[in-house]
């Protein structure tokens, strides 16, 4: 095992441009597929920030006595997956409506009544946050009696969830076409590196070396390229992922979103891709090689 692993050293060294490439191609790829998966990582964890912190505002009709509001809201009670219920009176709603609105105030001025309805302020069970039981929910809480309108953000809710599971797709997309472009690249490197040897390998050949024997030094080496070429596309990532997170940050709540790196099991698999990428490179450049 010792002489596999020295001679795979040795032939990287031998072949210095030919391994850079390959390096350089691992880690560009790692690069920029981890960079779309941070992204996601990190999106997702805002969108589901975003889902815990969804209300729906439920309007009663203008005319709704006391009786019937305690009706409407023992009813939602009643309505499995909402966890929370707050009464919200139409003086209340002005009165946080005039602090948002106070370089606006000439226009509270002219108001002779009160226009806005008394209205219930609903938080839903983490398991209740999906467009789809959202719709469900709404869609039942307008048949009640004295609801006039049910908000939540519909459109801009189902908007977002679209953009999200599009921008997945297309991070799958990119990270297998980035993937079959890698194991080609490393494929056609290790093949040069295989011709500059080819009377060398001839001649193992001749003495009576195995084709395991000629291959497992190849094997070790381009799943050490993939491992360097992995750890370098990490490590520029989180140096990228610093410098911009920091910055980022500043310009929001810390409690409204904190960007975190992959972790370190991630981490470990993200660089395991690497050196399957190289590995699966080596194999098919040997395949060819010694049949011919």
């Amino acid at each position: 095992m010792f002489y596999y692993v020295r001679r795979a050293i040795k032939d990287i060294f031998e072949n210095r441009f030919l391994n850079s490439v390959t390096v350089i191609t691992i880690t560009l790829s790692v690069l920029i597929v981890s960079a779309f998966g941070l992204f996601f990582v990190n999106a997702r964890d805002l969108f589901d920030s975003w889902k815990n912190g969804v209300r729906i505002m439920i309007y009663l009709e203008p005319e709704t006595s006391e009786i019937q509001r305690l009706d409407t809201r023992s009813r939602l009670q009643a309505i499995s997956g909402i966890q929370n219920i707050r009464f919200v009176s139409k003086e209340e709603a002005l009165d946080l409506m005039r602090e948002r609105m106070k370089r606006q105030q000439s226009l509270m001025e002219n108001l002779r009544e009160n226009p806005l309805p008394d209205a219930f302020e609903v938080s839903l069970s983490r398991d209740s946050n999906s467009p789809e039981v959202m719709e469900f929910l709404a869609q039942r809480i307008e048949g009640l009696s004295s609801v006039s309108d049910v908000e939540y953000g519909q459109q801009w809710f189902e908007r977002f969830s679209n953009i999200f599971n599009l921008f997945k797709l297309a991070g799958y997309v990119v990270g297998g076409m980035f993937f079959i472009a890698t194991v080609f690249i490393t494929a056609n490197t290790i093949r040069m590196v295989l011709y500059a040897r080819r009377e060398e390998i001839h001649i193992m050949r001749l003495i009576g070396a195995t084709d395991n024997f000629i291959r497992f030094p190849y094997y070790l080496e381009s799943m050490l390229q993939g491992f360097v070429g992995g750890g370098i596309g990490l490590g520029a990532l989180y140096a990228v992922m610093m410098i911009l997170g920091s910055r980022f940050e500043q310009t929001l709540s810390a409690e409204m979103l904190t960007i975190r790196f992959f972790s370190p099991t991630t981490c470990f698999f993200i660089i395991g891709c690497g050196m399957l990428t190289g590995l699966l490179g080596c194999l098919f450049s040997l395949k060819q090689f010694l049949k011919e």
